[in-house]
């Protein structure tokens, strides 16, 4: 039984190394205009040795590296960043309830790129915003929590207030904005990839790239930090240090990515499900599959909500709409998902 588990873990590493870049690859060809496999490989041979006999048209050239691939690449790193987040906050607080929504971490993001957007007129960096809104969010969740904030009821009650408070800011925002504005951001707290530059990317990439890359080497020790804090104490780990660099990170991770795409729920919900589900409640696995699958999920949510119709479908609203049943027949077939 252990050595089909191995195996079966194995491939799922093998498949999660490979299998990102393959949807991206064939991702390039989806969209409202499509464009034949031959021609997104001779563009990229042409991107890759200019002047060649491979190069691309100049149309398709475009559309791939200035609209495609910006978006394809949040899409990737966007995904990994919501689905470590969610299963390194689940390690910590021992439940599989617990993902940036729970700490109000995602609104929290939210109203601070909504403010720098409306108000500051970028004077202040979108994600700069959204990450200082972000730590108030977890922070004020453990402020109300207080000394209860070991039990989960009392943090996720906590969530639950700070989500509500900064919805109603976010509101508040809306209802001051200019028109103009108000459109584009009702457009982007639905959640969406379209607005993907290589400036956006050459800020919001390197932030998701070190929150992920740390979370994943931190891994070993969210095993600990599963264990119990007494437990972990015992083994010499300084729970609250650990615990703070943990949410850090996560606030850090989602607030990026939120900045860019908007609010993108379940993600950090289903994700991490899916893959304890597969291979146990090891974070030592679980953690970079979930990047990986994190990544994979999303990359297939944007190919569906750029290519299945002739308008493109909020990424947000279509991972709520396909999150939300999914997640109810998850919990209904395995009963108890914290394995």
């Amino acid at each position: 039984m252990s050595g089909r588990r191995d195996r079966k873990t194995t491939a799922l590493f093998v498949l999660a190394a490979v299998l990102p870049v393959i949807l991206l690859l064939l991702s390039l060809n989806i969209g409202a205009y499509r464009i034949p496999p031959k021609a997104v490989f001779s563009s990229l041979v042409g991107a890759i040795f200019p002047g060649g006999e491979g190069s691309g048209p100049s149309p398709y050239a475009d559309i791939l590296f200035r609209i495609r691939l910006p978006r394809l690449l949040l899409a990737l790193f966007a995904g990994a960043a919501l689905a470590v987040s969610g299963a390194s906050l689940q390690a910590i607080f021992k439940n599989p309830l617990v993902f940036e929504f729970s700490l109000g971490i995602s609104y929290g993001a939210a109203f601070g790129a909504a403010l720098s957007v409306v108000f500051l007129g970028r004077k202040v960096p979108a994600q700069a915003a959204a990450f200082v809104f972000a730590i108030i969010a977890v922070l004020a969740v453990l402020l109300i929590a207080g000394k209860s904030a070991s039990q989960i009821v009392s943090v996720l009650l906590s969530g639950v207030i700070v989500s509500a408070l900064f919805q109603a800011l976010l509101s508040l925002v809306e209802f001051f904005a200019n028109p103009y504005a108000l459109q584009s951001l009702i457009f982007w707290l639905m959640g969406s990839l379209g607005q993907a530059t290589w400036s956006d990317l050459a800020v919001t990439l390197p932030i998701i790239g070190v929150g992920v890359t740390v979370l994943i080497l931190l891994r070993w020790r969210l095993n600990v930090l599963s264990l119990g804090d007494d437990e972990a104490r015992a083994l010499g780990v300084n729970v609250k240090r650990e615990k703070i660099v943990v949410i850090v990170l996560a606030a850090l991770t989602t607030a990026a990515a939120t900045a860019v795409t908007g609010v993108i729920s379940w993600v950090g919900l289903i994700v991490p499900h899916l893959v304890r589900m597969a291979v146990g409640a090891d974070n030592r696995k679980v953690v970079p599959l979930s990047a990986a699958y994190g990544a994979c999920l999303l990359i297939v949510a944007d190919d569906i909500a750029r290519g299945s119709a002739s308008f493109e479908i909020p990424i947000g609203i279509l991972t709520s709409v396909v999150g939300i049943p999914f997640f109810i027949v998850l919990l209904k077939k395995s009963g108890k998902i914290w394995l």
